[in-house]
């Protein structure tokens, strides 16, 4: 598929999805112009399970992030699964329950001036 569609990840089979993976992480690790053994290496990992990554053959969390960090690239999971807000209906039973002022120490009137 070419990069400006739209991929459509719901309709792809778990295999599809480990292969459009793969082939994202080869495309960050040729980026970046690293040979696979040198990833490998500063991730710590071995060029086999490297390969099986990029192969869409899958791997851990674990070895993603490595690989990921390595090359330049951890930053990306914010995209990935960025933190969840509030849902509707938590907003929903927020609203009307804003703060309108600041706590603080409250004076007695004969105190003020």
């Amino acid at each position: 598929m070419g990069q400006n569609a739209a991929m459509n990840f719901e309709a792809m089979s778990d295999k599809a999805v480990l292969g459009e993976l793969g082939r994202r992480v080869q495309g960050l690790r040729l980026n970046a112009n690293m040979a696979q053994a040198d990833v490998a290496r500063k991730a710590g990992i071995s060029r086999r399970a490297l390969q099986n990554l990029e192969g869409g053959r899958g791997c851990t969390m674990a070895l993603l992030i490595r690989v990921l960090r390595v090359v330049g690239k951890l930053s990306q999971f914010e995209a990935f699964l960025p933190e969840p807000g509030p849902s509707p209906l938590q907003l929903a039973k927020l609203q009307g329950h804003e703060r309108q002022r600041a706590s603080g120490r409250r004076q007695r009137a004969t105190e003020e001036h």
